[in-house]
């Protein structure tokens, strides 16, 4: 697969990814009141952010042929 993930883009999936994972965490140990429903749904993202990051690789992009990787570009 080509990478479509730019390094910006690489930055915000992990931080969007630890966010998601310690939130999850935070709500299976009750520091959080959330319902617990809500640790498996932030689990799969923090999990699929990180991937994402890690690969450079998103499948969704890949489906809308979305590209964040910087591309250099001169004016001919």
């Amino acid at each position: 697969m080509n990478k479509n993930v730019g390094s910006v883009d690489q930055v915000l999936r992990t931080a969007v990814g630890a966010v998601a994972g310690v939130a999850a965490i935070a709500i299976l140990a009750e520091a959080v009141s959330l319902p617990t429903v809500v640790s498996p749904v932030l689990g799969i993202v923090a999990i699929m952010m990180l991937a994402t990051a890690a690969m450079g690789t998103c499948p969704i992009y890949s489906m809308f042929g979305v590209d964040s990787c910087s591309r250099t570009s001169s004016p001919t």
